[in-house]
């Protein structure tokens, strides 16, 4: 191998390194949803990390579990996600995805269309919609900061006062379950 056809080819590995190996921090797409009058939403964005784990399968959902554990959000779970709006009122929310894609409708009727798919991690504030509008061969690991218990809420007439009471209670994380305590979340929800 010539000396240009080796460098050229060393510039190629290098763009494949993984994120984490990169001196750049992960940056997440923030997603802004406003109260719809059923879904009360948040003032904190939804964080969307994008293909940031490689593993796949129950070596990806195990991976996540670690991961999230690592960084105190515990109380997790493997399933996918309701194909209903819902929302928690009683803690935030993480979903890691480890197998498939989803659209999902976030932010209730009045909301965003998002596609996620294997190696995306969402942070779901309380109070946010969420609901699978189509998937294929969706595997999801959820979880929550400190352990908290969740609620299912869905819109309805009669949640509230109560959900917004709950949710204004719901303390902001100390740590972000991919990052950890000193980026993403406690950076951006400050």
């Amino acid at each position: 191998m010539e000396r240009k056809e080796f460098i050229s080819s060393l510039g190629i590995i290098l763009l494949a390194l993984p994120k984490f190996g990169q001196a750049q921090p992960i940056q997440p797409e923030k997603l802004f949803f406003k109260d719809d009058g059923s879904i009360p939403n948040s003032k904190f964005p939804v964080l969307v990390y994008r293909d940031v784990f490689e593993e796949r399968g129950k070596a990806g959902a195990l991976w996540l579990e670690q991961k999230f554990a690592s960084n105190n959000w515990t109380n997790s779970w493997r399933d996918g996600v309701y194909p209903y709006h819902h929302y928690h009122s009683t803690s935030h929310e993480v979903l890691g995805v480890y197998s498939g894609r989803v659209l999902l409708h976030l932010g209730g009727e009045q909301g965003k269309k998002v596609k996620v798919s294997a190696g995306d991690i969402l942070v779901i504030p309380a109070g946010v919609g969420h609901k699978n509008l189509d998937s294929d061969e969706l595997g999801v690991v959820g979880a929550y900061p400190e352990g908290r218990s969740w609620d299912l809420l869905r819109g309805r007439e009669g949640e509230r006062p109560k959900a917004d009471q709950n949710i204004a209670a719901v303390p902001i994380p100390a740590t972000d379950p991919l990052l950890g305590n000193n980026d993403g979340l406690p950076t951006i929800w400050k």
